[in-house]
């Protein structure tokens, strides 16, 4: 679950890690009261979306006066914004963070992830901040610096010293660091972070350490111990369909091609995107039903494929282990009738109870193309979109 970077300061501040002074604003009035009670004569307004780049797409903003904070809110408010992560629709801005400004001498990096080859979570720094870490890994991968965390262990202060030198911090700072970077550290274990990342980690000009920006991903999973950091999500800055895939418990993420997916099992799921893309198309979505689904699940999975207006053609392909083939079978011809149906349908069935689910699609009346395994289903599916015979 992704949260918005006020929110990532709020839950890095209770832990000790030092963030600039800021507030929340939904309104320019609001803006201009934040500023106030902040005082100084420096500001940044920044505009609040689940997207990086906001900087280069002229969502951060410095002021200096309350008509440039009151022009800056409203240049943003209401608006999209586009950036490389955002697609070219954009994400509009319903809320912006003010800030207070800083004296910035340094930028630098600094994260937290789990490397998924050594299972363990991994503290990164990097003496190019403010530049995207992928784009660091690049051009200059010697700027990366990575210390694995053994989990008997947990975070020692000599990893983060280790970090602190190599980020060439000197004297005092080198205490500053280690404090930062437990605070960090316990805020991914404590909240169940999947990533905590401090981009750019500010060095100011009186040698304090400061998260200029932080990014946090939550993960979903662990999200019923943390029913406070739940009441976090945005759901206005997801996809309506995948919320709405949630709350029937399907997991569902929309793609750019044109044929739609439905599949029991995340891996199952990944082949048959692969095949299609194998064969000549895309997939419109990977959805995943699970492997406990009822009729009714299966029929609003089928119906969310079918909200998608770049759907040609879907590809059903399931392996009935604990999935029934015929509860499959069921739930499709009833989502196929109640929509009418008016895209190709191939439809792939193995496993349990398979002769039963494919009588039952044969009897449906509906114009649903069988395939007799993955390959088969997959060519199917591409040559009726494409209207080859």
């Amino acid at each position: 679950m992704n949260i918005h970077e006020y929110q990532a300061k709020e839950l890095l501040a209770k832990l000790g890690v030092a963030v600039p002074r800021g507030g929340v604003a939904y309104t320019a009035a609001e803006a201009v009261e934040v500023a106030k009670r902040l005082g100084g004569s420096l500001w940044v307004v920044k505009a609040q979306i689940h997207a990086g780049g906001r900087g280069k797409a002229g969502g951060v903003k410095l002021v200096r006066s309350e008509d440039e904070i009151t022009a800056a809110a409203r240049a943003l408010l209401g608006h999209n914004l586009v950036t490389h992560q955002t697609g070219p629709g954009g994400r509009e801005v319903k809320r912006v963070y003010i800030e207070e400004g800083c004296d910035i001498a340094r930028e630098l990096y600094l994260g937290l992830l789990v490397d998924r080859e050594t299972g363990r979570i991994t503290l990164i720094g990097s003496t190019e901040g403010g530049i995207e870490i992928e784009e660091v890994a690049a051009q200059s991968p010697d700027r990366i610096l990575k210390v694995a965390i053994d989990p008997a262990s947990g975070l020692q202060p000599f990893h983060a010293r280790e970090i602190a030198f190599g980020l060439g911090l000197e004297g005092n700072q080198i205490g500053t660091a280690v404090k930062f970077i437990t605070g960090l550290y316990r805020a991914f274990t404590e909240f169940d972070a999947s990533i905590a990342e401090i981009n750019p980690l500010v060095v100011t000009g009186s040698g304090d350490l400061l998260a200029l920006d932080a990014k946090m991903d939550l993960d979903d999973n662990a999200l019923f111990r943390h029913p406070d950091l739940a009441a976090l999500r945005d759901a206005d800055e997801e996809d309506p369909t995948e919320v709405e895939a949630g709350k029937h418990g399907l997991h569902y993420l929309k793609l750019d091609g044109n044929i739609g997916c439905l599949v029991n099992g995340a891996g199952l799921a990944m082949a048959t995107m692969d095949i299609i893309k194998l064969h000549g198309a895309a997939p419109a979505n990977f959805l995943d039903v699970g492997g406990g689904a009822t009729r009714e699940r299966v029929s609003t999975a089928f119906k969310l494929i079918l909200s998608d207006p770049n759907v040609e053609g879907i590809l059903v392909n399931i392996f009935g282990g604990i999935m029934r083939c015929d509860v499959i079978a069921e739930g499709v011809v009833g989502a196929a009738r109640e929509v009418n149906l008016h895209v190709p349908l191939v439809v792939r069935l193995e496993g349990t109870n398979v002769d039963l689910g494919r009588k039952i699609l044969q009897q449906s009346g509906l114009p649903i193309l069988a395939g007799d395994n993955l390959v088969d289903a997959a060519e199917k599916i591409v040559r009726a979109v494409k209207g080859v015979r």
